[in-house]
């Protein structure tokens, strides 16, 4: 009597296949939406990714408009309306507004070195100046990406004060 070899990852005699599995839908390709953030998991709606976009882009726009000193006005706003009804925006607009409090500080810290030095710290102020300008588009830019595919963006360089 022959023995037939078994293959060890089926349990099930060489060459016979293994049960199937159902049908059934198959996932969407990429992470989902909100990986690493509890809670934020499923679909963005319309109107979530619209204000997720807005959290993202208020910022930049507000930088401008205020000439760098309220870049964390709009995303507050998107946080203090949508804090209660969607989950994904609370976690985007609130890592936005961490993130812009952040840079603004670091700001303020440039500008007191170059008051206390009386304006010699403009040769390092500069620099500093333009690469946190260059690092605030890149990072929304990048985070409004991420929301016009229904990802959250979790903002680097943040000192957590909203959530």
């Amino acid at each position: 009597m022959s023995q037939q070899p078994y293959d060890p990852t089926t349990g099930r005699p060489a060459g016979q296949p293994g049960p199937t599995p159902p049908p059934g839908p198959t996932p969407p390709p990429g992470p989902a939406y909100g990986a690493g953030h509890p809670g934020t998991t499923g679909s963005v709606a319309g109107d979530e990714r619209s204000m997720m976009l807005i959290a993202h882009l208020s910022a930049p726009v507000a930088m401008l408009v205020s000439a760098g000193w309220l870049p964390f006005l709009g995303p507050l706003l998107v946080w203090l309306f949508y804090k209660d009804k969607s989950q994904p925006v609370r976690v985007v607009s609130a890592g936005a507004f961490n993130f812009n409090v952040s840079i603004t500080a670091v700001s303020i810290l440039t500008w007191i070195s170059v008051i206390l030095t009386l304006g010699i710290g403009l040769l390092w102020a500069i620099p500093i100046w333009i690469a946190l300008f260059v690092v605030q588009l890149w990072v929304h830019i990048k985070g409004a990406l991420a929301a016009s595919n229904g990802q959250v963006y979790d903002y680097p360089f943040q000192l957590r004060i909203l959530s």
